[in-house]
């Protein structure tokens, strides 16, 4: 049997049962086979002098319920019950073993006065915040080294009142870094699902330096012009999984990210053990699946599987530049529907800024093993803008079974743009650039 017959078939029999038997593609299944926690104790947020009335600020509420629900975390742990009403809150934190329960009807509202969230350091691995130096507030609802917590209910909603930080942000009146709505630092078993998440400030779900997370059946919804809003951020954190959900966001819908620049190598936590799966993503103006920039500590053994991308103004983004170090490698993403997208597929060695001058330029990232399957789209704009660094090509991108269909607007003389990139494809429509050929280039082949 011929070299080349042996890899076309080795190509059309393992691309297709790759997520769902390989590493990563069994986090979903492992995280979602485990049954919650029942807590043998409930409180109503009301039996602490909270007010549905969307007016009241209720935060010594919240906080009060958390601190009494501390004390039976050696006792089964505990569930803060929210009933039907509008709960203005501004930020306020978890505790372990604890279950918040959003009843249908319920919606914790987020205050718009900055003097109601309380203001936090900066995250070690990025040393300084995302939108300006020093300091960050924190998030609305928040864990730090915490485990086994679970965020659910009955499809209640909590809402961040996003806008007025929007407006800050582009006013560059913020006093500190925009706040998140959901936020887990150090903490492990974190579960969040069945319900409703609107208008974030900044991100939506930021899960850091955690692991063992379970994102599943949520709504996550922010304005298609909130600037730089991102649903759910997995960063530095390990077996993860995103799952049947719906994404609609300003910028990116679901990033993947490990630290910026020197504090990120220097931390040295890599995301790495993520499953996404079953997501309805829209991006307005970002990627619906992002890797980096922010990637210092790595970013590796990510899988993909299912997601049908609309609206966006990049479908798929790899992200980088020089001075961040790290990778981005073994990512397989396959089984994707995509459809009015600007660009379909983004590798960008020269993509965002450095939190200071202090960042080593000769830091260079690895891009490797990137693969991307099953792949159809309508009305695209773009099929691939690919562009490596030259210190550091990106290597071992391999294409296969992919199809886009381009728009009116499109010239087919540059559906694909490669520079520094190397690989393999195979049945890929539009033709691919000549750098992702079949036959080894020298750089080391994709492999499936």
């Amino acid at each position: 049997m011929s070299g080349a017959l042996i890899l076309v078939l080795a190509l059309t029999s393992l691309i297709p049962v790759y997520a769902k038997t390989h590493g990563a593609g069994r986090i979903c299944d492992e995280l979602g086979g485990r049954s919650l926690s029942t807590r043998p104790h409930s409180v109503s947020i009301a039996e602490f002098g909270a007010v549905g009335d969307g007016k009241t600020l209720n935060t010594l509420a919240f906080q009060n319920a958390v601190f009494y629900l501390m004390s039976f975390a050696d006792k089964g742990g505990a569930q803060l019950y929210v009933p039907p009403g509008k709960w203005l809150t501004g930020s306020f934190s978890l505790t372990s073993h604890l279950t918040l329960f959003l009843e249908n009807g319920a919606v914790i509202v987020a205050s718009q006065d900055p003097s109601n969230w309380g203001v936090v350091e900066p995250l070690p691995s990025y040393g300084r915040g995302i939108d300006l130096p020093g300091k960050r507030y924190k998030s609305l609802i928040s864990g730090h080294m915490l485990h086994d917590v679970i965020i659910t209910g009955d499809n209640g909603t909590i809402d961040g009142q996003g806008l007025v930080w929007w407006d800050r942000f582009t006013s560059h009146s913020l006093k500190y870094n925009r706040p998140h709505l959901v936020e887990f630092i150090s903490s492990q078993d974190i579960t969040i699902s069945n319900v409703t998440f609107l208008n974030a400030p900044c991100y939506t779900v930021h899960a850091i330096y955690s692991s063992h997370v379970y994102i599943h059946k949520i709504l996550a919804h922010s304005s298609p012009g909130s600037p730089y809003t991102i649903g759910i951020v997995p960063d530095s954190s390990d077996n993860v999984c995103i799952q049947n959900s719906t994404i609609n966001m300003g910028y990116d819908a679901i990033s993947l990210k490990s630290g910026w620049d020197e504090y990120g190598i220097s931390y040295s936590r890599p995301t790495e053990n993520v499953h996404i799966r079953n997501v309805n993503l829209q991006a307005a103006s970002g990627s619906s699946i992002s890797f980096g920039s922010e990637m210092s500590g790595g970013i590796s053994h990510v899988v993909v599987d299912n997601a049908f991308i609309h609206n966006s103004l990049t479908g798929i983004a790899f992200r980088t530049t020089k001075g961040r170090g790290g990778y981005i490698k073994e990512i397989d993403v396959s089984n994707i529907e995509m459809s009015r997208i600007g660009t379909a597929i983004v590798a960008n060695g020269s993509f965002g800024s450095h939190p200071d001058d202090k960042f080593d330029a000769n830091a260079l990232p690895i891009v490797s093993g990137i693969r991307l399957s099953n792949v159809s789209g309508i009305d695209i704009g773009v099929a691939g803008e690919l562009f490596g660094i030259k210190e550091s090509p990106f290597r071992s991108v391999a294409l296969y079974n992919v199809s886009l269909s381009m728009n009116s607007g499109s010239s087919g003389d540059v559906s694909w743009s490669c520079s520094y990139v190397y690989g393999s494809s195979k049945l890929v429509t539009p033709e691919p650039c000549p750098e992702l050929v079949r036959v080894d280039n020298g750089y080391g082949r994709a492999t499936f």
